[in-house]
């Protein structure tokens, strides 16, 4: 069951909106290779905005998660892609379909 989740928004500097969209839409193949984690996606907000939302069974997955491949790759390339920090966001799931 999906109880606990992850919200990342990354913004994206000026003339870097490509690398940033493909990166993320990239980390899929990362993801899938993550046993812990049930769910994952990437996501477009506007022009410059970009998240990946994801979801977990336990807090051992989530923790698995931010010390995972996606993680060290996005935090590797964040000062030349982003604007600012990644924001990261622990979350709990109330209810999925």
């Amino acid at each position: 069951m999906k109880k606990l989740g992850l919200l990342a928004t990354l913004k994206a500097k000026s003339g870097k909106e490509a690398e940033v969209e493909s990166f993320i839409k990239g980390a899929i193949e990362l993801a899938r290779q993550e046993e812990k984690t049930i769910t994952w996606y990437s996501f477009k907000i506007d022009n410059n905005t970009f998240g990946i939302f994801d979801t977990f069974e336990n807090e051992e997955g989530r923790e698995a998660h931010l010390n995972g491949e996606i993680a060290k790759a996005l935090m590797e390339n964040a000062s030349e892609l982003l604007s600012e920090d990644p924001k990261i966001q622990k979350i709990d799931v109330l209810a999925a379909k």
